[in-house]
């Protein structure tokens, strides 16, 4: 079945349709991790968004649901220049076709990825549809697609209720006896994996939790999670966090959680040309001057002229680009990054940054003992 997806500056690709039929209208990014697609379609941070791949064979290897960063894909589209249908994996449940039709993702394929990447990189990320209508009218869909935004988005991406995740310690035992809350603002499994493995104990909190309850507690550490949309309509969450910013907690942050932080503190955050999403993105620390490789995902950044140097300091910037990648907070035992130092998909290289994180809260402990 023939598939089209029309972007807002009027432009059409033909391809075939693949996933569930309906029709969709979203922001469509690019993505250009050459594997962990299963791992994109499972991070909450795509919700509102149509996913475009830009490695050219997609579905290989099929869908491993143990490797599901959540219980659901997220993406409201996604975008492929070729799909497999038929995965070549010992570990594989069922096909990417399969699984795009269980969870309602509608999808194209057969298109010019690598033409429609250049369109979004050279005029920014627009909106789109994805259709199998072959009679649709351009003039009554393109006002539809300037209309649309994504939204709220946090709350639909947040667990409901708080759960607590046991210490595994498969990686190290240095957080033995630490609890850490983390606050859900669409937060991928590997986070508190990464901290059970250290041997955390990690209670799971709701976006609309208040800091009160999360103090009254009294975790050792906060974790402020990734997320979807744009940080500046979270003005709820942002009025928490600057009451979590006034405790002694030691705080640690990631993307979503990171822009946050920011905007609690005084600082401001604005919309990127067409955003950071890959497996490839190379960080510079720039307290040692080592270059790290990072797993992103984000379309939103910290303004680093509106930085208040009493407040923070840049802590990390990408190498590519010059923009924010982190922030420590001074006088705090705050600091905040905006790539993914738990991957999935995407390199381990930033992973230190949780032993980072347990440092920080056995400090903190000597502190109050």
């Amino acid at each position: 079945m023939k598939a089209f997806l029309i972007l807002e500056d009027g432009t059409v690709f033909e391809g075939l349709h693949i996933g569930a039929q309906r029709e969709i209208i979203n922001e469509i990014v690019f993505n250009t991790s050459m594997a962990g697609y299963l791992e994109v379609l499972t991070d909450p941070s795509y919700a509102g968004q149509a996913v475009c791949m830009t490695y050219p064979l997609i579905g290989n290897y099929g869908i491993c649901k143990e490797d599901m960063e959540s219980t659901k894909p997220w993406p409201d589209g996604f975008i492929v220049r070729e799909l497999s249908r038929i995965p070549s994996n010992f570990r594989c449940d069922i096909s990417i076709q399969q699984f795009l039709e269980e969870h309602g993702v509608p999808g194209i394929a057969g298109i010019d990825t690598r033409a429609l990447t250049r369109i979004l990189r050279e005029k920014g990320t627009m909106n789109g549809m994805i259709t199998t209508d072959e009679q649709y009218d351009l003039e009554k869909i393109i006002p539809q697609l300037k209309a649309y935004t994504t939204g709220k988005v946090v709350e639909r991406v947040s667990c409901s209720e708080k759960y607590t995740l046991q210490a595994t310690s498969t990686i190290s035992e240095n957080g033995a006896g630490l609890r850490v809350a983390l606050l859900d603002l669409g937060a991928k499994n590997n986070i508190a994996r990464s901290l059970a493995a250290r041997g955390c104990e990690v209670t799971v909190y709701p976006a609309c939790t208040t800091a009160e309850e999360i103090l009254a507690d009294k975790p050792d550490g906060i974790m402020l999670s990734n997320g979807p949309g744009d940080p500046k309509e979270c003005t709820a969450v942002i009025e928490e966090i600057r009451k979590l910013y006034t405790s002694d907690t030691p705080i640690f942050a990631i993307c979503l959680g990171h822009q946050l932080m920011a905007l609690a503190t005084g600082a401001d955050t604005f919309k990127m040309k067409y955003g950071h999403r890959g497996g490839n993105h190379p960080v510079k620390d720039l307290s040692t001057g080592r270059v790290y490789i990072s797993s992103q995902n984000h379309g939103y950044v910290v303004d680093m002229d509106k930085l208040d140097p009493k407040i923070a300091t840049p802590a990390f910037i990408n190498v590519n680009d010059g923009t924010n990648e982190g922030l420590s907070y001074t006088g705090k035992n705050i600091f905040t990054v905006q790539f993914h130092p738990e991957a999935c998909p995407g390199p381990q290289d930033s992973s230190y940054l949780f032993d980072r994180f347990i440092e920080m809260m056995r400090e903190g402990e000597m502190r109050h003992a």
